[in-house]
């Protein structure tokens, strides 16, 4: 993907991934009609002004303030004023990766026509984002409805020459990186303003990331699996293919059957002793199988928000309509993003099991205690895995503690005229920082299980030639960041070493489905 073109047609979740990880270009349409529907938002707004028509937002104040009418000679400066009044964002800024999203998203929705604002408008978010000129934006503010105002003010800002922006790794006060630049901040024109802010697209770049890292999540939550199950000596035959057509969702049977690829069912490790093995593995399928089944569905709400007019009043230039709406209410993505969230702590709490069965030699099979490395009397002083089995049990726990919906706290807010409000950007947030407790887990998980992997290989109580070519190609790549732990070390840069390898998407894993 080298262009992303923004023109009005639908956008995917991964144009959005793309441009926010500078994997892709972002480029306006030179399309002369598509130009042509633009610029017609702006001039059907300049005639009703000139005939003295009442536009919420243009010659009224805001939300509850919509009963106020400005003074025609005012009105020019009333986005200036929207835009400084939401500058009270707190907390921890967005990434410049989350910042690029942002700013893809909201050149989406108002690519699509409907938002009444000007051609060069839209060129100063392209250029933002070839330049690669990302806002500062706090990630603390907004209730989801009216949309992500007190985020996207940041967005209104940075177009106007105020506040602060990334820009090649440092942070500069916008007026001066566009002087030096030679980029002309703009002066929003009536309805701009809250064109800008008055919309999903903060919660939905969110959700876009968060959907990618989700996908990607549940394919390696099946190799660690596989690895987990060699590495237990477990029962391959718990993901037959027979078996697994008796209960046909499309998702599980996927999980199914990349474990029965990794697995080589034709010729696996095998302990005896136990028919069955514990539900960490053997149900494996079943959880990670949720996820995956989701996925469809999850991808259409976010889609569907990426690719709609979500600012309110809408502006149909065509009909000569100003239709007063509520298209700024994150609903979807709240639902979207509590929904997924709930998943991938589950996908934690999964592999949580999954290591806690290794380290532990009453449940291990035979392995050392903490999957230690050491011989002779090296043993006694030597405690391989085990700060690490704690430290994925506080990641799961934090995980699962962030999984209570945060769409159930709407609050009545702006003097009860948001009196239901969709917390959508808060649930976006939530599901990114279960997204990286939970590939934490991942990393951990991995390391141990080829560390256990690996014991069976030394001790030859499993021949290579029982491996599958891809466990032993993913034994391979892990164990170019994390060595086998022979004696004690500090884990924490060969872990963080693994998570960035993950959310990079370093490891390719599988590609057939069942569905």
């Amino acid at each position: 993907m080298k262009n992303v073109v923004f023109n009005g047609t639908p956008l995917t979740i991964e144009h959005i991934v793309a441009l926010a990880k500078k994997n892709a270009t972002a480029q306006l349409s030179n399309d002369t009609a598509f130009k042509a529907k633009i610029d017609q938002g702006p001039a059907f707004l300049q005639k009703l002004l000139e005939e003295d028509g009442d536009i919420y937002g243009v010659t009224t104040g805001y939300g509850d303030s919509c009963t106020t009418s400005i003074p025609d000679h005012l009105v020019n400066e009333l986005p200036k004023h929207l835009y400084t009044f939401h500058g009270c964002g707190s907390g921890q800024k967005l990434t410049a990766e989350l910042g690029r999203a942002v700013l893809a998203t909201r050149l989406a929705s108002l690519s699509l026509g409907y938002s009444g604002v000007r051609w060069v408008l839209l060129k100063q978010i392209e250029t933002l984002l070839q330049k690669d000129i990302i806002p500062l934006i706090p990630e603390e503010g907004s209730v989801g409805a009216s949309g992500d105002l007190t985020p996207l003010s940041y967005l209104a800002a940075v177009l106007c020459g105020e506040r602060q922006v990334y820009y090649q790794d440092r942070v500069y006060p916008t007026s001066e990186l566009l002087n030096t630049l030679n980029i002309s901040p703009l002066a929003l024109k009536p309805k701009e303003g809250l064109a800008i802010m008055n919309g999903t697209a903060v919660m939905t770049a969110m959700a876009c990331v968060a959907f990618s890292r989700a996908e990607y999540l549940a394919q390696l939550a099946t190799r660690i699996t596989a690895l987990a199950c060699a590495a237990h000596l477990g029962n391959t035959y718990h993901f037959d293919r027979t078996l697994f057509e008796v209960k046909p969702h499309p998702g599980q049977q996927t999980i199914a059957l990349w474990l029965r690829q990794d697995l080589r069912v034709d010729n696996p490790p095998r302990n005896s002793d136990r028919l069955q093995d514990r539900y960490s593995l053997r149900c494996a399928p079943h959880v990670i199988g949720v996820l995956q089944d989701a996925l469809p569905w999850l991808r259409q709400s976010i889609e569907n928000e990426l690719n709609s007019a979500n600012d309110n009043p809408i502006i149909d230039a065509i009909g000569e309509h100003v239709l007063h709406g509520g298209h700024f209410y994150g609903g979807h993505i709240a639902f979207a993003m509590d929904s997924l969230k709930n998943l991938v702590a589950n996908i934690a709490d999964l592999l949580d099991r999954q290591l806690a069965q290794m380290v532990d030699p009453k449940f291990n099979n035979g392995l050392p205690a903490n999957l230690s490395g050491s011989k002779g009397e090296r043993r006694a002083i030597n405690h391989g895995l085990k700060a690490v089995q704690i430290a994925v049990s506080a990641w799961t726990a934090e995980a699962l503690k962030l999984t209570l919906p945060a769409s159930i706290f709407s609050r009545s807010t702006e003097c009860h005229n948001q009196d239901k409000v969709s917390m959508g950007t808060i649930a976006a947030r939530d599901c990114l920082r279960v997204l990286q407790l939970t590939e934490q887990v991942c990393a951990a998980t991995l390391l141990a299980s080829c560390q256990a992997l690996e014991l069976r290989l030394r001790r030859e109580e499993i021949q290579q030639s029982q491996l599958s070519t891809v466990l032993t190609h993913t034994l391979n790549e892990v164990r170019k960041i994390t060595p086998f732990l022979n004696e004690d070390r500090a884990l924490d840069t060969e872990l963080e070493a693994l998570v960035n390898h993950i959310q990079q998407r370093a490891w390719s894993l599988y590609t057939g489905t069942i569905a």
